[in-house]
């Protein structure tokens, strides 16, 4: 008798469960956001655009230049370490000039 009634109701359950509709395909989507041109006169005028370009610019360029400042010196040091480690490989080990 439980059996029967377990089926029934698996049954039942099953019954309700149905294929989800498919969506349409020949409507496209409703776009999502409103989209908006610049006008003619904003974007023909040069002299709006270059100046956020210009600090866009400045404010990329000056790490840049910072590094490219600094990367003689790491290079020179890089330089003279290289140099003592071979010094020292050679058993030409002479104390590297202090800095202090």
């Amino acid at each position: 008798m439980s059996r029967l009634l377990l089926a029934v109701c698996c049954a039942l359950a099953l019954s309700a469960c149905s294929r989800p509709e498919k969506p349409e395909t020949e409507r496209p989507p409703a776009p999502q956001a409103n989209a908006t041109l610049p006008d003619a006169e904003t974007w023909d005028d040069a002299s709006k655009r270059e100046k956020p370009a210009t600090e866009l610019t400045q404010a990329i360029q000056k790490p840049l230049d910072r590094a490219r400042s600094v990367e003689a010196t790491t290079l020179e040091a890089a330089d003279q370490q290289r140099a003592a480690i071979d010094a020292q490989e050679q058993g030409n080990a002479t104390p590297p000039p202090s800095d202090q």
